[in-house]
């Protein structure tokens, strides 16, 4: 089943800049026991900020690489990534280098990773922008506006700079401006803030916030921490062991999870109101690819579980505004 809730921003266009309906993702025979990504479906409306949340190895960056086609080796995929209505998964190369270059743009959560050490910080901005036909000289200005516009100080200077004297903040807006320079309709964040501090994370936030609302751009963002999904998200979905175990308005998630795994994320957040609950984590372990439970993935950890829970696999279904894969989402979860 699919989601089809309203977002809560958007640039009056319904048709998503992104759609993945029903994507399966099996390692070849004998390298796990189940999907790294079983019926996973999800969208972004143009202007929404779309937040993917679950611990590590839920399939949080699986899922959204396959948004660029970057796809496990010798993997059988099944479903669709539609960007712009057109299926990511049957394009050729000269297409997905299309997609790469002008439609979507990836943040990955270390900004070293993504740059050659070896290479000035021009080269790497300037490269693109002349592959999608810019003059030498007019691929020089626009990288300087996009680095002014990510807050670059010196932005003529620090074209000239090499990644190594950059800090961890500044060289993740040097990439956020990289990733802005074709004005893609898409941008995935994979958790581009984890690395940081406080107040530099709360600056690309706002970097991220702010451009999202100038251009109109889809965001889906993904990340373990829930605190930084409620504030910056519209709609949030909620992976464990590569399924979607929930999804809903972001408000509605927080004040009213149906699913344990939602509701144990939420217990594990550090609050500072006076007289809040100290954080109680999730008790046991997530589900490796070596295992593949018979019945609901998580109830091995689950408080709420039954007989049947550990027999029969719950279906992603509705439930008030959104979708909850549990037996007992009807009920109500206490935190």
């Amino acid at each position: 089943m699919t989601e089809t809730s309203t977002p809560v921003h958007g640039t009056g266009d319904d048709s998503p800049v992104l759609e993945i309906h029903r994507l399966g993702i099996r390692l070849p025979d004998g390298q796990a026991a189940r999907p790294i990504l079983d019926e996973v479906s999800l969208r972004v409306l143009p202007g929404e900020t779309v937040g993917l949340v679950g611990e590590s190895g839920s399939g949080k960056s699986v899922a959204c690489r396959s948004v660029l086609g970057l796809l496990p080796d010798g993997a059988r995929i099944s479903g669709e990534v539609r960007v712009a209505d057109r299926d990511v998964l049957t394009m050729n190369r000269t297409e997905l280098a299309t997609l790469r270059t002008r439609q979507v743009a990836m943040i990955f959560q270390d900004p070293r990773a993504s740059l050659n050490p070896l290479r000035r910080v021009g080269d790497f901005l300037t490269e693109g922008l002349r592959a999608a036909g810019s003059s030498a000289a007019a691929a020089l200005v626009r990288a300087e506006e996009l680095l002014d516009a990510v807050g670059i100080r010196d932005p003529r200077g620090a074209l000239r700079r090499y990644p190594h004297q950059f800090s961890g903040g500044m060289l993740q807006r040097v990439v956020i401006a990289a990733a802005l320079a074709a004005e893609p309709a898409l941008l995935v964040a994979d958790e581009p803030t984890t690395a940081l501090d406080v107040t530099t994370q709360a600056e690309i936030i706002a970097i991220l916030t702010r451009l999202r609302s100038e251009q109109g751009t889809g965001l889906l963002f993904v990340t373990h921490d829930l605190e930084l999904a409620s504030a910056i998200c519209d709609r949030v979905y909620v992976m464990y062991a590569g399924r979607i175990v929930e999804t809903r308005a972001t408000d509605e998630l927080f004040d009213r999870p149906r699913h344990p795994y939602t509701a144990g994320l939420l217990a594990c957040t550090p609050r500072i109101e006076p007289g809040a609950p100290a954080p109680r984590p999730i008790p046991g372990r997530p589900v490796s690819l070596a295992e593949a439970p018979s019945g609901c993935a998580f109830a091995a950890r689950c408080a709420h579980a039954q007989p049947r829970c550990s027999e029969e696999p719950p279906v992603l279904a509705r439930h008030g505004d959104g979708l909850a894969a549990c037996h007992r989402a009807e009920e109500g979860i206490t935190l």
